[in-house]
C-alpha cells in the first residue's frame, strides 16, 4: 500500500556497500511512496556483463582507454523490475556471480562512471525518485534532500548474497561457499573504498542505518519516516 506523504516530492539517495540491502529497500520505499526507483547498481552490472560478453576484460585491465567500445553505443532502460541492455532483457544475467566478481573493476573506470552518472542524472531529473548505488549522495546527487547510507556485517552480507544466488540457481551446484563470498565482499569493499574515481563513502549529511539485524520491512519503515519528515520540512 502506498503511503501518503507531503506535497513536495524529493530525491532519495541510498548508498552503501555490496549486499547491505540497498536495492530491496530502495525498491520497496519507491513502491510505498509512489516514487520512481532507479537501480544504478544494475546499470554498472549491465556494463560489466557487456564487457564479459565481448571478452574485453583483460584488454581493459591493461588498456583502460579502450573502454569507449563498451559505452558507444550503450542503452540501458528499466521496465518494472526488468533491466534491458541494448534492447535485451538481462535481469537474471547481471546477478550472476561472474558479474559480481568483476563489477567493482568496471565501476572503477572513470569513463564508465562519467557516462552512467550522466544517464542517472537524466533519469532523476524529475523529483520523486529513489536511487541506490555507491556514490549517489556524494557524486550523482550531492544535493539530494534525503541521503541514506546502509551498512551491515560482512558475514551477514555474504549470507544474503548466497541466498540470492541460490534463488537464481537451478540446483545450487557450483555455488561459492559462504567463506568465499565473504572474502569477495570484503575485497570489493576495499576496492570500492580505495578506487580513485568516486570512492564509496558516506556523505556528511547521510543518515546511517545498520541493517545487520533489521528486517526489510523495518528498513523500509525507517527510510519512509525520514522521507516524510524531509518532505514536511521542504514542503
Amino acid at each position: 500500500m502506498k503511503q501518503e506523504i507531503g506535497k513536495k516530492r524529493i530525491i532519495i539517495a541510498l548508498d552503501g556497500p555490496a549486499a547491505s540491502g540497498k536495492s530491496t529497500t530502495a525498491r520497496r520505499v519507491a513502491e510505498r511512496l509512489g516514487y520512481t526507483y532507479i537501480d544504478t547498481g544494475a546499470m554498472y552490472r549491465s556494463v560489466t556483463l557487456k564487457a564479459l560478453q565481448q571478452g574485453v576484460l583483460d584488454l581493459l585491465r591493461h588498456s583502460p582507454e579502450n573502454v569507449s567500445g563498451l559505452l558507444h553505443p550503450l542503452a540501458i532502460h528499466f521496465e518494472g523490475d526488468h533491466v534491458f541492455l541494448d534492447g535485451r532483457d538481462v535481469t537474471a544475467e547481471i546477478r550472476e556471480n561472474r558479474v559480481s566478481r568483476e563489477v567493482s573493476f568496471i565501476s572503477s573506470l572513470k569513463p564508465v562512471r562519467d557516462r552512467l552518472r550522466q544517464m542517472q542524472q537524466e533519469l532523476g531529473r524529475q523529483h520523486g525518485v529513489v536511487m541506490d548505488g555507491r556514490d549517489i549522495g556524494t557524486v550523482v546527487f550531492p544535493d539530494a534532500e534525503l541521503k541514506i547510507f546502509l551498512v551491515a556485517d560482512a558475514r551477514e552480507r555474504a549470507k544474503r548474497r548466497h541466498a540470492e544466488l541460490l534463488a537464481t540457481s537451478r540446483d545450487g551446484i557450483g555455488l561459492p561457499s559462504l567463506d568465499a563470498l565473504e572474502e569477495e565482499i570484503r575485497s570489493r569493499d576495499r576496492d570500492d573504498a580505495e578506487r580513485e574515481h568516486a570512492p564509496l563513502k558516506k556523505h556528511a549529511d547521510a543518515h546511517e542505518i545498520d541493517t545487520t539485524n533489521l528486517t526489510i520491512d523495518r528498513q523500509v519503515d525507517m527510510v519512509c519516516n525520514l522521507a516524510l519528515e524531509r518532505e514536511q520540512v521542504d514542503g
